[in-house]
């Protein structure tokens, strides 16, 4: 089983920055497909990006429209953590942001592709 924690949430003002973080503990971290969701208050739960394994030909990611190009997601399967950072942040990048772990060799962009996840990180934007 693997248990996920997140960190580096916080309040950030428009166009600033923040790096979450997702510790990993349990075997294989590096066999698993990793996303990131978030939730704001009153929506639900959506998909924000997911990298695949890395295997001999590399690895994959996928982005959200909102976040493509200002999100970047990444794993160090080495200090089994997933990142995700995060610029030019605007109001609607408000929520409450997720890691989960998918027991996978391909990308996951549905939540009901993913087996376990974090208790989340509050990530809030002021204009």
């Amino acid at each position: 089983q693997v248990q996920l924690v997140e960190s580096g949430g916080g309040l950030v003002q428009a166009g600033g920055s923040l790096r979450l973080s997702c510790a990993a503990s349990g075997p294989t971290f590096s066999n698993y497909a990793m996303g990131w969701f978030r939730q704001a208050p009153g929506k639900e739960r959506e998909f924000v990006a997911t990298i695949s394994r890395i295997s001999r030909s590399g690895f994959s990611t996928y982005y959200a429209d909102s976040v493509k190009g200002r999100f970047t997601i990444a794993r160090d399967n080495a200090k089994n953590t997933l990142y995700l950072q995060m610029n030019s942040l605007k109001p609607e990048d408000t929520a409450v942001y997720y890691c989960a772990a998918a027991f996978a060799t391909t990308i996951q962009r549905t939540s009901g592709g993913y087996d376990y996840w974090g208790q989340g990180t509050q990530v809030t934007v002021s204009s």
